[in-house]
C-alpha cells in the first residue's frame, strides 16, 4: 500500500481462495473501504466470480434507491411502452413490497447476475434476511426464473442506448498519437505531497538566506585519517561531518533549532536533523535522531541504512514525520551553491554545494596566495522564527566546528 511517503506490505489474515482481483497493482486513489479483490472459502466457487466488477463488490446503493422511493410516485413519471412497462412492473413491485435493503454475498450476487435473477424476488435465509448461496441454488430449482428471464431482454435494449453515450463520453480523452511531441507523465502521491507542501512553503513562509564559504582542508585531512584507522569498519563522509557540524551548532545557537507551530514556536531540546534524499519517486527527508548525542560513525550509519531503505519505500512513518532542521547536499552533483526551500514546520534548511579549490591571500606564504578547499553553504530560515542575526550566529558557529573539526569531539 502506497501513501504519500511511504509504501508499506499489508498481510491478509484470512485463509481462502483469490477469486478476482478489484483493484489491479498501481490503482491510485482509493477511497477507505473500497474492495480491493475477492476472497473465497471453496476453490470452486473461483469460476463464478470471474465476470465480477467493482459495483457489484460495492453497497447496494442502486437497490436501495429503488426501494426507497415511494410507490405513489409512480404515477407521476412519464408514460411508457406498454411492453416496457408491463417488464418493469414485477420488479418494481417485490422491491417495493420489500421495504427494505436487499442483503446478499458477492457470491450470492455473482450467481444471480449470470442466470439473470433479480434478488429483490428471493427471500433470504441469512442472518438479517441476507441472501446466500443456498437461496440462489433453491430459487433456481424451483424454476421461478423465467419471470426475470422474460423481463431481461425487454429492459436491456432501453439500458443499453444511454449507456453508449456515457462509453463514448470517456473515451474522448485518449491518450495523445504517436506523433504528439509529449508524454503525459501521471503524479504519484508522493509527488502531489511534494508539490503542495513546497508550494505553501515558498508562498506562506517568509524566507531569508544567508552564504558562507568554509575552508575544508582540515575537514578533509581528518577525515582522511579517521578512514585509513577504520581498515574498512566503517567510511566517514564529507555529509557525516556536515551533520554532525550542524547538530552542535543547533545546540549553540538553540532559537534555530525550532519550528512554527502558529501560535507559539517550539524550540527543541534535540538535533534531530531530516537529510533530503532523493528516490526514483521523489525526494523524501529520513530524520537520524539525537545527532547532537552521537558520534560520527553512528550518523554514517545511520545516514546510509535510512538513505538505503528510503530508496526502497520500506522507512516507517515516524522515521519520516518531525525532525527540528533540515539538511539538502547537492555537492555530490558539482553544485556549488542553490537556494532550499524550507520545510515546514522546521525552521531552516542548509543547502550544501561542492568543496572546490580556490585561491586565496596568504602573506606568510613566497607567492603570496594558496590553494585551499572550500565549500559553499547557504542558511534558508524562517523569518518569523529566527531573524537575520539569530541565523548568522548559526552560521558562523556551523563554520568554527568545521574549520576546527577536533572541537566536534568535546
Amino acid at each position: 500500500i502506497e501513501t504519500d511517503k511511504a509504501q508499506m506490505d499489508f498481510e491478509f489474515q484470512e485463509e481462502g481462495y483469490l477469486a478476482k482481483i478489484i483493484a489491479p497493482t498501481g490503482t491510485k486513489d482509493l477511497k477507505i473501504d473500497s474492495p480491493v479483490a475477492i476472497v473465497v472459502e471453496n476453490e470452486s466457487d473461483i469460476a463464478a466470480f470471474a465476470d465480477f466488477t467493482v459495483d457489484q463488490a460495492g453497497s447496494n446503493s442502486g437497490s436501495a434507491a429503488a426501494e426507497s422511493a415511494p410507490a405513489a410516485e409512480a404515477p407521476q413519471q412519464p408514460a411508457q411502452p406498454a411492453q416496457t412497462e408491463a417488464a418493469a412492473k414485477p420488479a418494481v413491485s417485490s422491491a417495493a413490497d420489500s421495504g427494505s435493503r436487499i442483503f446478499a454475498s458477492p457470491l450470492a450476487k455473482a450467481m444471480a447476475k449470470e442466470k439473470g435473477i433479480d434478488l429483490a424476488q428471493i427471500s433470504g435465509s441469512g442472518p438479517r434476511g441476507r441472501i446466500v448461496k443456498a437461496d440462489i441454488e433453491s430459487f433456481i430449482a424451483s424454476g421461478a426464473t423465467k419471470a426475470a428471464a422474460v423481463a431481461t431482454p425487454a429492459v436491456a435494449p432501453a439500458a443499453a442506448a444511454p449507456a453508449a453515450k456515457p462509453a463514448a463520453a470517456k473515451a474522448a480523452p485518449a491518450a495523445p498519437a504517436a506523433s504528439a511531441g509529449f508524454t503525459d507523465i501521471p503524479l504519484t502521491n508522493m509527488r502531489k505531497v511534494i508539490a503542495a507542501r513546497l508550494t505553501e512553503a515558498k508562498s506562506t513562509v517568509p524566507h531569508y538566506y544567508l552564504t558562507q564559504n568554509i575552508n575544508m582542508d582540515n575537514i578533509n585531512k581528518l577525515r582522511k585519517s579517521l578512514n585509513t584507522a577504520a581498515n574498512g569498519a566503517y567510511k566517514l563522509s564529507v555529509n557525516d561531518f556536515v551533520i554532525k557540524a550542524a547538530a552542535c551548532a543547533l545546540r549553540e545557537v538553540p532559537e534555530v533549532n525550532s519550528s512554527w507551530q502558529g501560535e507559539f514556536i517550539r524550540q527543541h531540546h534535540h538535533a534531530d536533523i531530516a537529510v533530503a534524499v532523493a528516490t526514483p519517486a521523489g525526494l523524501i527527508t529520513p530524520i537520524v535522531k539525537t545527532c547532537d548525542a552521537k558520534g560520527l560513525r553512528t550518523i554514517s550509519e545511520d545516514v546510509r541504512d535510512l538513505a538505503t531503505r528510503a530508496r526502497a519505500n520500506k522507512l516507517k512513518p515516524e522515521e519520516f514525520q518531525g525532525g527540528s532542521f533540515t539538511i539538502s547536499n547537492l555537492g555530490m552533483y558539482g553544485i556549488t551553491s542553490f537556494s532550499a526551500i524550507i520545510n515546514p514546520p522546521h525552521a531552516a534548511i542548509l543547502s550544501v554545494g561542492t568543496t572546490e579549490s580556490r585561491l586565496v591571500l596568504d602573506e606568510s606564504s613566497e607567492k603570496g596566495f594558496k590553494s585551499v578547499e572550500v565549500m559553499s553553504v547557504q542558511l534558508s530560515a524562517d523569518h518569523r522564527v529566527a531573524d537575520g542575526a539569530v541565523g548568522a550566529q548559526f552560521l558562523k558557529a556551523f563554520k568554527g566546528y568545521l574549520e576546527n573539526p577536533l572541537t566536534l569531539m568535546l
